[in-house]
């Protein structure tokens, strides 16, 4: 199945966005979900029907935090394009400018069902740069891109004071990290009104300033790498003292916090969860934290951080969420429409709705179900992926 128009029929179909869908039909023309319904769904007569009963079919699964084709496995620091630790204000960094499609890693993706993905910066500064939502097939990023930028990455913690500690420079400490981020806000406000002022004078481009305006702005969320749950506290404080929209990042600790994360409606992408505990800030790992957040009323993604866990692993962590006490449906959100929200993107892809891109997967069975597997991705209605 080659070509972008279709009908799968007789599936058990996951639309997200509605009910679970028994002997299922999904109409796909042109690379778009051009109907969902149940087995009287009309299907159009110049579409190729293919029977897939007995089959699962989910959107295409999406994590909103990692770092594919810039942390680059088995390729040492040749392929290692995470982190430009040599200013702690990098915001005028763009992670498109160092991804590589031909990782293989987007290939371990499809083949697990992950069809999107948010690539960030890593966390060794107070401001890493500029995120994208891209989806995991294509030859050059502009061809993967869904939306560059979709974010900016920051970290607090024990991170950014420990690469700028051990270069004797600051920051060393959490104030001082808190104290880089501040002045590079305001300095984006200034940048702002110089441009504002009814003045000829010319104003030098600032890359930086014009990053965070962005932010500032609304225009895109600041992706806000925290575990503890001082560090969270402190990401919500600084949020609120220059109103822009945040996004927590891991939040392992989050869960002390949930209800006043909740009041607040601040997502949390949670995770990686299939990791020891390497450092003091992660000592309350737990899968079963998703689960705690979510009975709160915390809006969560899931994340892999991968190569932190290896993409193919995403579906797992939810599997061993829901064991722990996720709702169902919750996980599955937690996969697809949530990631999908949080990046901006939620017009394209996350759900099987008609108008929205035909990117989706053929499940064995259950996703949930560890002895369930991939059979057949689609991108754009496009077969990318073939299990033999």
């Amino acid at each position: 199945m080659s070509e972008s128009s279709f009908a799968l029929r007789g599936g058990i179909v996951i639309p997200i966005d509605g009910d679970r869908i028994d002997d299922g039909v999904v109409v796909v023309r042109g690379g778009r979900i051009e109907a969902v319904g149940d087995a009287n769904t009309p299907v159009p007569g110049d579409v190729r029907v293919v029977d897939v009963a007995g089959k699962w079919i989910v959107p295409g699964l999406i994590d909103a935090h990692v770092h594919l084709g810039v942390h680059e496995e088995g390729e040492g620091w040749a392929g290692q394009d995470t982190n430009e630790m040599t200013d702690p204000v990098c915001s005028q960094v763009r992670v498109v400018d160092a991804i590589n499609p031909a990782e293989q890693g987007f290939s371990d993706a499809i083949a697990a069902g992950v069809l999107a993905v948010n690539v960030n910066p890593g966390s060794g500064n107070p401001i890493g740069g500029q995120t994208a939502a891209i989806k995991c097939v294509g030859r050059t990023v502009e061809e993967m891109a869904l939306r560059a930028p979709s974010g900016i990455k920051s970290a607090l913690g024990e991170n950014p004071k420990r690469v700028y500690g051990e270069q004797k420079k600051t920051p060393s400490t959490r104030l001082g990290t808190a104290a880089t981020i501040r002045g590079a806000m305001v300095d984006a406000q200034n940048y702002r009104a110089k441009l504002a002022a009814d003045s000829d004078a010319p104003v030098d481009r600032d890359l930086k300033s014009e990053a965070l305006a962005l932010v500032l702005e609304r225009e895109i969320p600041w992706r806000q790498h925290c575990h503890r749950a001082d560090d969270i506290a402190t990401a919500m404080r600084i949020a609120e003292e220059f109103g822009y929209k945040l996004v927590l990042d891991h939040g392992t600790e989050a869960h002390l916090l949930a209800d006043i994360i909740a009041a607040k409606d601040i997502p949390v992408i949670i995770g990686p969860l299939m990791v020891s505990r390497v450092k003091v800030e992660v000592r309350n790992r737990s899968v079963a934290n998703p689960g705690k957040l979510d009975a709160a009323g915390v809006t969560i993604a899931i994340t892999t951080d991968h190569p932190v866990v290896p993409i193919a692993h995403l579906i797992t962590q939810v599997t061993l969420a829901v064991r722990d006490g996720l709702d169902r449906d919750a996980a599955l959100r937690a996969v697809t429409i949530n990631p999908a929200r949080i990046m901006g993107v939620d017009d394209r892809i996350g759900s099987l709705t008609p108008g929205k891109d035909a990117d989706l997967c053929l499940w064995s069975g259950d996703p949930l179900d560890v002895y369930s597997r991939v059979e057949t991705a689609f991108v754009d209605g496009v077969e990318v992926y073939r299990h033999e």
